[in-house]
């Protein structure tokens, strides 16, 4: 266990020690403060605090990981999971194909082809031209759903994939017991697949939520944080702050209240995974 405990000391907890530390300083782009920070105890903080945007950008990347990972992905991922195992194997290869596409492309490219679509003379608008009606600029005036169907759209494979092998896993003896006793599709989904592959249900829940969380590329090339600040998660605003306007230390503090974020999304999967008996 040593050499795996030495590469979580190196790769995790040192750059969280030296974010906490950076969060503490005034520690700069550039200047005096670049070269020589000064502690300033937890100045950054109460400024942070104090800030109007900060409740602003907690709403808007709570909704975002709800939207795009918890509702999202997830439900998305296990509709197409249902449904490509009763398909037949032609029509699930494709569509499969098809989905983990978007997930296999660089987040930059994924950036890229969502705002070719979403925008004012995107590949969307044009498409709704072509039926008569005039679509929004979907990036200005809801860029918040538009990197919500973004994401979904990128990360469902991950998702489809991991519920496409749990429920390969439910045994099919049960599932026919079901079947001779009356239940319908929907019942054997809800009373019988569902409470068997929780599981898994919850364990994906929380890489896809963490997975979410930290997304950056995505939304700066779509929207940058804007129109305003209608798009500025925390990712978002920690980077503007670090890098646009110099301030590192800042930029850190906003970094340690994404974790802190983090982990109360983490606290609250696990517990609810321990209380169902999925993890000990």
């Amino acid at each position: 266990m040593l050499p795996a405990a030495g590469l979580l000391v190196v790769f995790l907890a040192g750059p969280i020690a030296w974010a906490v530390a950076g969060s503490l300083t005034d520690r700069a782009l550039t200047g005096v403060s670049a070269t020589k920070p000064e502690f300033i105890g937890l100045d950054n903080f109460a400024r942070l605090f104090a800030d109007p945007v900060l409740p602003l950008s907690i709403l808007l990347t709570v909704v975002f990981v709800a939207g795009s990972a918890i509702i999202g992905q997830n439900v998305l991922g296990l509709l197409l999971a249902v449904l490509f195992r009763a398909g037949s194997r032609a029509v699930a290869g494709t569509v499969g194909a098809i989905v983990v596409t978007a997930w296999v492309l660089p987040e930059i490219v994924a950036a890229f082809v969502s705002y070719a679509f979403l925008s004012a003379d995107g590949t969307l608008n044009a498409a709704l031209s072509l039926v008569g009606v005039t679509g929004p600029n979907w990036l200005y005036s809801l860029p918040l759903l538009a990197i919500i169907l973004a994401n979904t759209w990128r990360g469902t494979a991950f998702s489809m994939m991991i519920y496409r092998a749990a429920l390969d896993d439910v045994p099919p003896e049960v599932t026919e017991s079901a079947m001779s006793d009356g239940a319908g599709t929907w019942q054997r989904l809800r009373f019988i697949t569902l409470p068997m592959i929780s599981g898994t249900i919850f364990t994906n829940l929380l890489l896809t939520t963490l997975q979410t969380l930290s997304v950056f590329t995505l939304i700066w090339v779509m929207t940058k944080g804007g129109p305003g600040d209608l798009s500025t998660t925390l990712p978002v605003l920690a980077y503007s702050e670090a890098f646009s306007f110099g301030d590192i230390g800042y930029g850190n503090a906003i970094a340690i209240v994404m974790l802190a974020l983090g982990a109360i999304f983490s606290l609250a999967y696990v517990v609810s995974l321990r209380r169902r008996g999925g993890l000990t």
